[in-house]
């Protein structure tokens, strides 16, 4: 397929010369590497294995976040290593507590601190003053961070659209059709087509060596949520594009050993759900619609990109381009989980201001992230000098790579996490195995001795009813016939659990052997079990479980979609009524599905003006006229129209959770002749 015949979903713009493509990366890696000395000139510096993309309000900030961690926790170490003497007269570093206390970095802290990578960080949104929003913050330290972080970068796209998504994630999505699909050599901002390259255009070939990506957004906004998705098919269009060998290199005599190479690599969004569940809580908000529009949206392209059996022909890259979905794997994390944290804190949660909650949500993530990008990072990744100076055997490391992420998670994904002080008792370290996990998968709470957020990300059913689960699972020493009847535990398709030990800690073998009874007596079926464990990344024990398409029946997931379909997809009779919610369950439910029983309940296409009202009408013909003014080819126009989604992604949708609900595998039984 040649570039004048794309998939009308698909006119994403990627530079087409490899010679332009690398003299934009040149610019990227001498913007995030410092200078270095003159006879060093010729050593090229890596790309960071990691890179993190935060759009919108919600995901800037939360990716704001992370960076400034990283680069707390890599100042104190080197502070502390260099000038140890020293620190104890010197003033308090102003580090948040939760930092401080996670990291054992303290002025009276006698151990090493931890050294943690530093990833790229792209902030984006349509909002114009995002960059005055980051750089006037009155956090403290803020201003030096940004001088001396150098990997943070700001994707200023104000000259397509200079304000918000109005909470409609169709106009996120439409806008960040337009950036994507506009020249990058016709943008006024140089950095656009640099940062352009580094995300999407070079993304697996040997120039870029960063092999992960994670997009963190909230899923009931507008910008984030629609333009994440977006963002996240870009890039997998233009991989899978080089992987198809689409089109030759236009310049031969390019060095080859820069050009396109099949490493795999792994993108996840990072979704941040809305508050779903409470006293003062209306599921018909428009941020659930928007919620929902998202989770429907990828699991339909999940199952039209993985399981779709009725494909034409499978060989043919134009119809695999066709079905590309945004991301290898979805993360979940509910707002909710404040709350809970809160109400097992002991505190009410009216009395919460929405910042502290906002700041917890954002601790809570930023946890997670840490210890994924811990468990894959690569030693150049690392100052030369860390492994050395802390004391840590890199072989004893067992890491996962951007392969081992790409084969184990896909689909929606939950996270579970916990973490322990290690206690010394006698020569050896003892924690409780058991009971570290059990608080994994508990209700959010705080870890008093810690600071930290524990807990599952995503309910897997009504919080009251999982309350009191878990109670009769700690109260029956840990028997998971108490939990593993639920579908979030017994649908599992497969988990990844990284496991971060401070530096002089041993794992026993009778401690590892104990987590993996754990996990596979709750998750029964599960097919694909991963470890890793890192050593020195952080000064507690921690544990971190991703629990992979099965969150997609907890009832948060099952609960947004069906608010959305019911809203903008609904016809006026069963708009007001629960006979769609029972069809649904019926559906996912029943032997055999019955496609046109979908059609009696749905209309042909979703329409945005449920949630917009009558704004729509005058919204759609300004936003189509930005597009003809900044893309010209009339040729590569795109409506509003052609990106609404449709009946069949109703039904996509609803196949892939009956693929997850009926997920089984037999147990293998010993065969014998004699």
């Amino acid at each position: 397929m040649n570039r004048d015949n794309l998939p009308i979903e698909h006119f994403f713009f990627t530079e087409p010369n490899l010679e332009k493509i690398l003299e934009n990366l040149d610019v990227v890696r001498q913007q995030i590497h410092p200078v270095i000395p003159d006879e060093e000139l010729n050593v090229e510096q890596n790309f960071p294995s990691v890179c993190l993309v935060g759009l919108g309000r919600c995901g800037s900030n939360i990716a704001l976040e992370v960076a400034t961690l990283v680069y707390n926790a890599r100042t104190s170490y080197l502070h502390e290593v260099e000038y140890h003497e020293k620190q104890a007269q010197e003033s308090d570093l102003k580090s948040l507590n939760w930092i401080r206390k996670k990291f054992s970095i303290d002025k009276k802290s006698s151990s090493t601190p931890l050294f943690l990578i530093e990833p790229i960080v792209m902030l984006g949104d349509l909002d114009k003053d995002i960059e005055g929003r980051i750089r006037f913050s009155s956090q403290a330290g803020r201003a030096q961070f940004l001088e001396a972080y150098r990997k943070l970068q700001i994707m200023d796209l104000s000259e397509v659209h200079a304000g918000g998504a109005g909470n409609a994630p169709i106009l996120g999505q439409y806008l960040a059709k337009i950036i994507l699909n506009k020249d990058t050599s016709s943008f006024r901002n140089d950095s656009w087509r640099h940062m352009h390259s580094y995300l999407v255009d070079s993304c697996g070939i040997k120039a870029n060596q960063s092999r992960l990506y994670f997009y963190i957004f909230s899923a009931g906004g507008g910008t984030g949520s629609g333009m994440a998705s977006e963002f996240g098919l870009a890039q997998q269009f233009s991989y899978l594009s080089k992987t198809f060998d689409y089109r030759a290199e236009l310049n031969k005599a390019v060095d080859k050993r820069h050009s396109f190479v099949f490493e795999p690599i792994f993108t996840s969004g990072i979704c941040i759900l809305p508050n779903i569940s409470g006293k003062d809580i209306d599921i018909s908000e428009a941020l659930h619609i928007n919620a929902g529009r998202l989770l429907t949206k990828y699991v339909s392209e999940e199952w039209d990109f993985s399981y779709n059996e009725e494909r034409d022909n499978d060989e043919d890259p134009e119809n695999v381009m066709q079905r590309i979905r945004p991301w290898n794997s979805m993360m979940l994390i509910s707002n909710d989980i404040m709350r809970y944290a809160e109400e097992e804190d002991g505190n009410d949660v009216e009395d919460i201001d929405v910042n502290t909650m906002e700041k917890y949500a954002n601790q809570y993530i930023s946890q997670q992230i840490f210890n994924i990008l811990t468990a894959q990072a690569v030693t150049t990744d690392y100052d030369e000098d860390y492994f050395r100076r802390a004391g840590i055997d890199i072989a004893e490391t067992i890491r996962l790579d951007a392969n081992d992420l790409f084969m184990s998670l896909a689909g929606p994904v939950a996270v579970a996490y916990a973490e322990s002080v290690v206690r010394k008792k006698g020569p050896m370290s003892e924690v409780d195995i058991d009971d570290l996990f059990c608080r994994s998968i508990e209700l959010p709470h705080f870890n008093d001795d810690t600071s930290a957020i524990e807990g599952i990300s995503v309910l897997p059913v009504e919080s009251e009813r999982y309350r009191n689960c878990i109670q009769d699972y700690r109260k029956s020493q840990y028997d998971s016939n108490k939990l593993n009847n639920l579908h979030f535990f017994k649908n599992c398709s497969s988990i990844v659990s990284i496991i971060s030990v401070p530096r002089d800690f041993k794992l026993s073998f009778t401690a590892m052997n104990r987590l993996k009874v754990q996990l596979n007596r709750l998750f029964p079926n599960t097919t694909l079990k991963r470890y890793a464990l890192v050593i020195g990344a952080s000064a507690n024990l921690s544990l971190t479980t991703l629990i992979a398409k099965s969150p997609c029946l907890s009832d948060d997931f099952l609960t947004l979609m069906v608010s959305y379909m019911k809203r903008c997809f609904a016809r006026d009779e069963y708009r007001y009524n629960d006979e769609i919610d029972k069809a649904i369950i019926g559906f996912i439910q029943g032997d055999v599905f019955d496609e046109e029983e979908v059609e009696k309940y749905f209309l042909e296409y979703e329409n945005p003006a449920k949630i917009l009202d009558t704004n729509w009408y005058a919204i759609k013909p300004m936003y189509e006229k930005k597009y003809r003014e900044l893309i010209e080819d009339s040729e590569r126009f795109v409506s509003i129209n052609d990106i609404r989604l449709d009946m069949k992604n109703v039904k996509n949708a609803i196949k892939y959770l009956r693929e997850i609900y009926r997920h089984r595998i037999s147990k293998t039984n010993m065969l014998s002749l004699n």
